[in-house]
């Protein structure tokens, strides 16, 4: 093996491990908001790892630009999914806590 292969293996990794955390952060913590930041911060950068390894495993400019535009639409998406998340659960809030 060489060491691009080793270093390749190594961030799928370090990257598996941080898709592990947030998987255990999403079913420990104890609310919505920490759940989604568990989910949000972790699967980012869990991704960003694998896709750099897959990345150095590739050979191609164009396929390593394809994985980096794919990194940076899940970044978008995770954004605008928590954020529409939070909202909803601050609006469940909201209307609980109202006297009747």
């Amino acid at each position: 093996m060489s060491a691009a292969e080793w270093v390749s293996i190594s961030l799928c990794a370090v990257g598996s491990f941080f898709f592990l955390a947030g998987s255990v952060g999403m079913m420990r913590l104890p609310d919505v908001f920490l759940r989604i930041h568990a989910s949000a911060k972790a699967d980012n950068l869990g991704l960003a790892f694998v896709l750099a390894g897959v990345a150095m495993e590739a050979g191609s400019l164009s396929l390593g630009l394809k994985l980096l535009l794919i990194w940076v639409l899940l970044i978008v998406s995770s954004a605008t999914s928590c954020n529409l998340i939070a909202q909803k659960a601050i609006e469940e809030n909201n209307l609980r806590r109202r006297p009747k």
